[in-house]
């Protein structure tokens, strides 16, 4: 696994000229030189990669990242956090990867001392994987490639005390469309949404109707999300455009359910329901549940008698 600590290490690898500034860069993938892979390639970054490509030979390439994998079949944007392991892997020999678009590299230093510094984290899109990058409409990828190429031209400019907060502004409006544009995508997206959603209360179902949550305990938001091979935050992300209310939030809504179902149709105790759905502490749950109904446990089954 080969790790690029700085912009211009990454540059080099790619047979680039130096970046005008250390800390940030913007190349055409056109200019880059075609990479012949005999082999799966696998590296690290400490910066963060914007790309607004197309790859022509995509059924010879398939890039991890993660766990995930993604077919590049038409004109996407990813968005790549520092020290996320992505990987390249072949399906025949001496393949050439072929590639179009834009890239952008940001290192966290260019932050420093900007409010962007601590809110470009708050992005749930670092964390998405690759098989969950963004479909651009036309009208997106021109507005997008736009805002890159203005951050091109400041980038190569003389630098000057305006330099970095003109970047810096840029860099926000890029990010706030990028997050504009996956809200659009979970909706319009409509089939492979529901599907999802579908595919979220066939799991939850299935959880909670085994009888050995005893042993297993509540499903975790990360179990969930890799049960659907899906990241968290996307997941999260989907749900909440689509229902309103997070991961976590539809298993407590589904954990709730099945409460009151035991609470209203048989006698066990209401330590023995908690314990049963998977709760350590009767306290727990009984604040959970009245957190979700109004009511105590106890209040609810009292209501049934």
């Amino acid at each position: 696994m080969k790790r690029f600590k700085t912009i211009s290490e990454f540059l080099q690898f790619r047979q680039l000229p130096k970046p005008a500034h250390p800390l940030i860069s913007v190349f055409e993938l056109e200019s880059v030189a075609g990479i012949t892979l005999s082999e799966s390639a696998t590296w690290v970054c400490d910066f963060y990669c914007i790309g607004l490509k197309r790859v022509a030979n995509y059924n010879e390439i398939k890039l991890k990242y993660g766990q995930q994998t993604y077919d590049y079949d038409e004109g996407i944007m990813s968005c790549i956090s520092p020290n996320q392991v992505l990987s390249l892997s072949v399906n025949k020999q001496a393949t050439q990867l072929n590639q179009s678009g834009w890239m952008l590299l940001i290192h966290p230093d260019f932050l420093w001392n900007t409010p962007l510094a601590t809110t470009i984290k708050q992005y749930d899109f670092w964390d998405y994987s690759v098989n969950e990058a963004l479909f651009l409409s036309g009208k997106e990828e021109a507005l997008l490639i736009d805002i890159i190429k203005t951050i091109q031209q400041e980038g190569q400019s003389t630098i000057d005390t305006f330099s970095k907060p003109i970047i810096i502004s840029h860099l926000v409006t890029l990010l706030n469309y990028a997050d504009r544009f996956y809200h659009r995508q979970f909706i319009t997206r409509e089939k492979s949404s529901h599907q999802l959603l579908e595919r979220l209360e066939n799991l939850l179902n299935d959880y909670f109707g085994n009888d050995d949550l005893v042993s297993k305990g509540l499903p975790t938001v990360g179990h969930i999300a890799q049960s659907l091979n899906i990241s968290p935050k996307y997941l999260s992300s989907s749900l909440k455009v689509l229902t309103g209310q997070n991961t976590q939030q539809h298993i407590h809504e589904k954990l709730i359910e099945k409460a009151k179902e035991r609470l209203s149709t048989t006698e066990l105790t209401v330590s023995e329901i908690a314990y049963e759905l998977g709760f350590e502490h009767l306290q727990s749950f009984s604040k959970l549940f009245k957190t979700k109904t109004n009511q105590s446990p106890l209040a609810f089954r009292a209501s049934f008698q």
